[in-house]
């Protein structure tokens, strides 16, 4: 039985259709790559798997679960088996490395536990080993701000890691990495689909980036699935007949552009 299943999504703003009657079929272990301009509906559908927003049509089941009746309790349970990376890194760069990692806990302890920070030696053990396959250990004790846009995602990812996830949901999680950054956090989530068996669906902007490491593709566009299967089969004519010249060249622009960025070197 496939682990993810969504049938008939939608999600509506107003008169926008964000995502327009997805039909997805996800296995378990399956490398997933989302591709899309800028309003095709990527990241509105990555929040409604993780329930950060609710479908206006439609539903989502994981292994024979509703998720989109989940509620309270069940549902906090479901977005710790649902891990999320964002652009933006949302780490506390007040606090060193490893206590962000531990956030990632949170949802295994109580109010007071947590507003306390209160974590197990078990659970710092784990924070290590994560951040160790993320080669991230020698900044353990860092503040998290101190570290490069690279670093800082690599954090997200091992925060991500000792959820002990189920699936996990990466948005745009290279879009303002260097190009040197940008190759260590996608090898970083091929390690992880590859070792631990972990589904992994990535919005991403870049059809190399996609073809390179997904073994799936999904092409939206308007908030709409044109495009489902092998990365191989996603070429530049099938591109053009999703998105026209226009949207071709925007692609391989954005490739053109990450690896021209002239950002400077950082860290390991």
């Amino acid at each position: 039985m496939s682990t993810l299943e969504i049938a008939g999504l939608s999600k509506h703003f107003g008169a926008t259709k964000a995502v327009d009657d997805a039909n997805l079929s996800i296995e378990r272990g399956e490398f997933v790559g989302v591709i899309g301009r800028s309003g095709a509906g990527k990241s509105t559908l990555l929040r409604l798997i993780n329930r950060l927003i609710d479908p206006t049509l439609g539903s989502i089941s994981f292994d024979g679960t509703d998720i989109t009746k989940l509620k309270g309790k069940e549902l906090r349970k479901w977005r710790r088996n649902c891990a999320m990376i964002f652009q933006q890194f949302n780490l506390v760069e007040r606090l060193d490395v490893i206590t962000n990692v531990l956030v990632g806990r949170i949802s295994e302890h109580g109010l007071f536990s947590s507003t306390a920070m209160r974590f197990s030696d078990q659970e710092r053990a784990m924070a290590a080993k994560a951040l160790d396959r993320l080669d991230m250990v020698p900044f353990a004790l860092q503040r998290a701000g101190t570290l490069s846009g690279g670093q800082q995602q690599r954090v997200a990812i091992a925060r991500a890691l000792v959820q002990n996830p189920k699936i996990m949901l990466a948005d745009e999680p290279i879009a303002s990495l260097d190009p040197g950054n940008a190759t260590r956090v996608m090898e970083a989530l091929r390690t992880i689909n590859n070792e631990d068996g972990l589904t992994v669906l990535v919005n991403l902007h870049t059809l190399d980036t996609a073809r390179e490491y997904c073994s799936r593709v999904i092409a939206m566009r308007e908030g709409k699935i044109m495009f489902d299967g092998p990365a191989s089969q996603l070429t530049d004519d099938v591109v053009r007949d999703i998105y026209g010249t226009e949207g071709l060249e925007e692609f391989n622009e954005a490739v053109t552009s990450t690896s021209v960025r002239s950002n400077p070197p950082v860290a390991a």
